[in-house]
């Protein structure tokens, strides 16, 4: 089925995004990365006897699977950085970008899967993987099937359905941050509170990225961050 212009949504007069958006995509994008270097640092370097227990026991089990996690922490890496070009006009309309950017996408949420299959949190944290990675995938494939019938304002839609809900695992991060914090109070291990935190996490990005979009109309080319 073919789209024409008629289909496309009605382009509200600003370019941008709004602040409070762009703020939120640009802190979840340095959070992003610092997980990625901190991940990458305690893989290539000894145990540390300092660090408290439960972080110690994290470490090391990222560590026992080290192939998978390296495979699934660089790609991310990859897609994430990839991201402001994205949406920055000069490059938003890339061919090469665009090359890039979906098939990397699928190696994210597929090497997510896998890394699934002994999450720390057990079923809880599963469950949440499973629900946002799948939704992740339908939105990304939405987009790219929207690209390719040049139906660019509703591709965009799902473009940013598919980002917030893998930056939704930098928002776990401060999440988990808590929980590690007030575990003295709590005596909640990761082991109890990851599923809970992967939940609360991506669903806070779904949820806000979907009420912004249900009372906004995009323009049909790419806005710049």
């Amino acid at each position: 089925m073919a789209f024409s212009a008629q289909n496309q949504p009605a382009v509200p007069s600003p370019r941008t995004f709004p602040r409070w958006l762009r703020i939120f995509f640009w802190i979840c994008l340095v959070i992003a990365v610092a997980a990625v270097i901190r991940r990458a640092v305690t893989l290539l370097t000894p145990p540390s006897s300092s660090a408290p227990p439960q972080l110690a026991r994290l470490d090391n089990w990222f560590a026992s699977h080290a192939a998978l996690t390296w495979t699934h922490i660089l790609c991310a890496l990859v897609f994430v950085l990839l991201l402001p070009f994205l949406f920055w006009t000069r490059t938003s309309s890339s061919a090469v970008l665009k090359r890039i950017f979906f098939p990397l996408g699928l190696i994210v949420a597929a090497t997510a899967y896998a890394m699934s299959i002994n999450a720390v949190g057990g079923w809880f944290e599963r469950s949440a993987v499973l629900f946002y990675d799948t939704l992740f995938l339908a939105s990304l494939a939405a987009a790219w099937l929207f690209n390719r019938r040049d139906n660019l304002a509703h591709s965009q839609r799902w473009t940013l359905r598919a980002v917030a809900i893998l930056l939704g695992i930098a928002t776990t991060r401060p999440v988990m941050g808590v929980f590690f914090v007030t575990a003295r109070f709590t005596h909640l291990t990761p082991h109890q509170f990851f599923g809970i935190a992967f939940w609360i996490g991506f669903s806070i990005n779904a949820i806000a990225i979907e009420l912004w979009l249900q009372t906004h109309k995009l323009p049909a080319e790419r806005t710049a961050l």
